[in-house]
């Protein structure tokens, strides 16, 4: 048997040689960057009045400020234009001067409107101007189009991208290039053009470079801010979860334990009744094994349960004693008439105070600090108000994780929060737990 050998048919897109795909790419680079939609309206916005710089100009300067590289613009084509009449030849009187010397300016003033349409219009009439404007000195580039298309060039190369920048570049040397050359023109201009363009050209993509770098960064910093915030929003939320656990655990175990007693107190109790405490008992049991189950989950690897009972607002006065001999003086006032509140508000209410005195230590050294417990109809108002810093040591940067963890406890309880700076540079926490009297312990 023969094999038949395919004939050769025109190549396919597969078949392309890597040298005709990295060329069809470069001109649809091209095609994009200066071709497609040339013309279109896009006008410079005004700078951002909390720039780096317009924000140190006066409020009432700050509006106009913001068009200061409008302003730029159209005064250099006003120096242009002038420059442009004085500089043309006087042949073909008043009208023909005018007419050349508008030419390169008004490639300059749209730049600020149309930018890639502007490099074209300063690219088109440099050849007029050379020919009836300089009448054959300074070609291909007379005084005006050399210095109004350097104008344009910038200008447009800092409102598109590096690459666009490179193409107008080598359009600009290959204009030159052409009539210096091919024309057999005397060529006075085309290497001080492609040299200067080059300098400014580069000068502008390396800030264009750095200021989209610059933008990044910032991106960056704010999305890793972000995802800081969460991930110290579900620590806190898991740190509150292993604490409440003892608190819960208890109080369901004494469900359990309560129902299984229940019916040896009552003389000979109907089936009824003791088949109600056994369904209780189970599910306090049931409930209990799925408490500790979801805590195993939030549970770190190398997280060990406290020995000690959850701490409560009768501990306050061990806790300021403790802050007390770390150098902040506090005091402590109670107002309202003092009663037992759940297990869950008191220790809230205790980490929150920890926390604020925490965060006093950290950042007002030196200075004196206030706690307020006021039991009131309905809840629990807190309130932990330091002064200013005094002392010689500087306050020490903080994230805000302790703010977020208590404004955590502070929204799982229903409560209100305020966090605030004080006139006199201090700092003031108040809370309020709200505590229904159905919820309290009787």
């Amino acid at each position: 048997m023969t094999e038949t050998q395919p004939l050769p048919g025109p190549k396919t897109a597969k078949s392309r040689s890597p040298e005709y795909d990295h060329a069809a790419k470069v001109l649809a680079g091209l095609r994009q960057d200066l071709f497609h939609d040339a013309f279109a309206y896009r006008p410079l916005p005004p700078r951002s009045p909390d720039g780096r710089l317009i924000r140190h100009v006066p409020e009432r300067l700050r509006r106009y400020a913001v068009w200061t590289p409008h302003a730029v613009v159209c005064l250099f084509a006003l120096w242009l234009l002038m420059f442009a009449y004085t500089t043309t030849n006087s042949y073909g009187g008043f009208s023909l001067g005018v007419l050349i010397a508008m030419a390169p300016v008004a490639g300059v003033l749209l730049s600020l409107l149309r930018p890639v349409g502007a490099f074209w219009v300063s690219l088109g009439t440099a050849p007029f101007i050379g020919v009836w404007g300089a009448f054959g000195s300074g070609w291909p580039w007379a005084d005006s189009a050399l210095i109004g298309h350097l104008v344009v060039l910038v200008v447009v190369a800092a409102r598109t991208t590096p690459r666009t920048a490179l193409w107008m570049w080598l359009l600009t040397a290959a204009y030159g290039f052409f009539g210096s050359v091919v024309l057999g023109r005397d060529d006075s201009t085309t290497a001080t053009m492609a040299f200067v363009s080059a300098i400014g050209l580069l000068w502008v993509s390396v800030l264009h470079i750095r200021r989209e770098a610059r933008q990044e960064v910032a991106a960056e910093r704010t999305v890793t801010a972000v995802e800081r915030d969460k991930r110290t929003l579900l620590e806190e939320r898991t740190n509150i979860a292993r604490e409440l656990h003892d608190v819960v655990a208890h109080h369901m175990s004494v469900v359990a334990i309560q129902a299984e007693a229940a019916p040896y107190r009552v003389e000979n109790p109907p089936p009824e009744l003791e088949q109600a405490f056994v369904t209780i008992r189970e599910n306090a049991v049931a409930a209990l094994t799925e408490l500790r189950r979801v805590l195993g989950v939030v549970r770190a690897e190398d997280y060990e349960a406290p020995d000690a009972p959850q701490p409560t607002l009768a501990d306050l006065d061990r806790l300021l004693a403790n802050v007390r001999d770390a150098g902040l003086n506090v005091e402590k006032v109670v107002t309202g008439g003092v009663r037992p509140l759940p297990p869950g508000v008191e220790l809230s209410a205790y980490r929150i105070v920890q926390e604020a005195l925490s965060n006093s230590l950290r950042h007002a050294p030196g200075a004196d600090a206030r706690v307020e417990v006021g039991h009131v109809l309905g809840g629990l108002g807190l309130r932990i108000v330091n002064g200013p810093p005094t002392g010689l040591v500087k306050p020490s940067p903080g994230a805000g994780h302790g703010i977020t963890g208590m404004r955590e406890r502070v929204a799982m309880l229903n409560g209100e929060m305020t966090a605030a700076v004080q006139d006199d540079g201090g700092y003031e926490v108040a809370v309020f737990l709200p505590v229904p009297v159905a919820e309290e312990p009787a």
